[in-house]
């Protein structure tokens, strides 16, 4: 099976930076999109273990209108040129993104959450800007880093983010062997 939610990713995080721009520059664009790639990695890592990626890219996400609608962004047509990517975005996975770069306590959890993930065998796992952004992350986003900016977004799927973290720990907690 296919663990490959590339296009889920590159898409969520071309939404996350259009709806909440980067500070004016081009470092500062360069450090937003960092920080958005590392926390719908992240996410999506989470919302779909290994069997999930490879419905996700069968069947695809379900895109980004009520999100959109969410954000006030400018209506879209879905034959338009924004409509293929669009069509690839992944709303819960955006609103766990999102919780992520407005928490890093949470951040932190997440990640800690992916020790063993089948998703990241092979690759390199360097959460930094997610987890502990410094004061370019910050001045670079501050859209996307803004809890009050991102709640509407955040709420629509926290619940479940919390829930997946919970069984991840208790999942941790099995004893191994009968004392």
């Amino acid at each position: 099976m296919s663990l490959d939610l590339s296009s889920v990713i590159a898409a969520t995080t071309h939404w996350l930076i259009r709806a909440y721009p980067a500070a004016d520059g081009a470092m500062n664009a360069a450090l937003a999109e960092a920080q958005a790639r590392q926390a719908v990695t992240v996410a999506a890592w989470l919302r779909y273990p290994t069997t999930d990626a490879a419905l996700v890219t069968m069947a695809g996400p379900g895109g980004s209108y009520r999100l959109d609608w969410l954000v006030d962004a400018e209506p879209y047509e879905i034959r338009g040129p924004d409509g293929v990517w669009r069509t690839w975005v992944d709303e819960t996975v955006a609103s766990w993104a999102a919780a992520l770069l407005t928490c890093s306590t949470l951040a932190t959890e997440a990640v800690a959450a992916l020790a063993d993930c089948e998703h990241a065998a092979g690759s390199p796992r360097e959460f930094r800007r997610l987890t502990e952004p410094d004061a370019h992350d910050w001045q670079a986003a501050p859209l996307m880093r803004h809890p009050d900016l991102m709640a509407c977004v955040v709420e629509l799927h926290r619940p479940q983010l919390l829930e997946r973290l919970r069984l991840l720990r208790s999942d941790d907690q099995t004893p191994t062997s009968a004392a």
